[in-house]
């Protein structure tokens, strides 16, 4: 009688299943670049609350070129983004789904950060080629970058400022309103949380200092036609920063992962806050420990962010390329060594992505 050989199924089961998920995985992939142009473009935001409609009517509300805008929708109607009645040939995105899509949706909006499938594409060549040689890509290789990250900042932390992320500091929103208080955001890019709190708490004085001249001469100029004279960004590096008991409160908003040195950084930080001052930083959810991340929501997203992105930016200065993945545990212990005493670690509810720590000087 003849013995079946079994030892290959389960290898097979598993090779099968992987393959599933690698096909699931490239589909993923090109829908994602698909919603980043849907956001661009402007779609989601023409299609929401409209009626069933056809791809000349969508492409006419939009402004659009319409043979473009049918192939992009044959993209969202496969990938169940946007419903379709084949009988009418219209079109409809549903609201459940539009409250996670269009400009509205604010710090909710997925298809915004999509926006980066694209500008790490843009440097996929460099970061490559630095897989052999070492080193990093310059900030000034990321096509678009200071755009979608005002962008993101916009949602993830201008949002929910004054209701959500001032308050995890006790006392600091009063102490912004009171007046006479001097705050700091380091690496502020186009500063709209600077803006923000410069027009929220008049009496008080906002500086912001970022490496980019383009990024901040554009945030001064938004000043300026703003009327906030309270508010000035500096094109300044975050390493070589020496202010000494000069503020009461320091920001950093997703931030000191990518600089040269964060010790360096966090060391200017300590220096620069007033006895009893407050250092506010914001950061990415994660651990230290890769086998810790398994299973988190965004876990595959941080790293290539990282890799492609913060880790090499740093390394392009010649830097510690800390990376966005160098998790919680070794935030608090830099903190520790640069003299800040952490008081207050915390999350919050509708942001699955950043992590928020309270310091002051030890």
């Amino acid at each position: 009688m003849a013995v079946t050989d079994t030892t290959a199924a389960p290898e097979t089961a598993q090779s099968e299943a992987f393959a599933e998920w690698m096909v699931e995985t490239l589909n993923r992939g090109g829908l994602g670049l698909m919603l980043s142009i849907g956001h661009r473009a402007g779609l989601f935001d023409a299609m929401a609350g409209l009626a069933p409609a056809s791809s000349v009517q969508i492409a006419e509300r939009a402004g659009l070129n319409e043979r473009y805008v049918r192939e992009w929708l044959g993209a969202m109607v496969t990938g169940r983004v946007v419903e379709y009645d084949a009988a009418s040939k219209r079109y409809t995105l549903p609201a459940a789904h539009a409250a996670y899509l269009t400009r509205d949706a604010g710090g909710d909006n997925i298809a915004a950060t999509m926006q980066w499938l694209a500008v790490l594409g843009s440097v996929e060549d460099q970061i490559v080629e630095r897989f052999r040689t070492g080193g990093g890509v310059d900030y000034c290789a990321y096509r678009r970058f200071h755009e979608v990250m005002a962008a993101e900042s916009a949602g993830t932390v201008v949002a929910g400022l004054f209701e959500h992320i001032l308050p995890i500091a006790p006392g600091l929103t009063q102490l912004l309103e009171r007046g006479g208080a001097r705050a700091l955001d380091v690496g502020c890019g186009r500063g709209l949380a600077l803006l923000a709190m410069a027009e929220q708490f008049p009496k008080s004085e906002f500086v912001g200092y970022d490496i980019s001249e383009e990024a901040t001469s554009a945030a001064n100029a938004e000043a300026a036609e703003r009327g906030l004279p309270n508010v000035r960004l500096v094109a300044q590096d975050a390493e070589t920063f020496a202010d000494e008991a000069a503020f009461d409160v320091v920001f950093a908003f997703d931030s000191i992962h990518d600089q040269k040195s964060p010790a360096t950084v966090l060391a200017n930080i300590r220096r620069a806050l007033k006895p009893g001052g407050v250092f506010l930083m914001q950061d990415i959810a994660g651990s230290s420990h890769v086998e810790k991340n398994i299973g988190g929501a965004l876990a595959p997203f941080v790293y290539t962010i990282s890799c492609m992105h913060c880790m090499s930016v740093s390394l392009a200065q010649g830097g510690a390329g800390l990376g966005a993945a160098w998790g919680e545990e070794l935030a608090e212990e830099m903190l520790g060594q640069a003299g800040l005493r952490l008081e207050k670690k915390t999350t919050l509810p509708h942001d699955i992505l950043n992590v928020f720590y309270v310091s002051r000087p030890a």
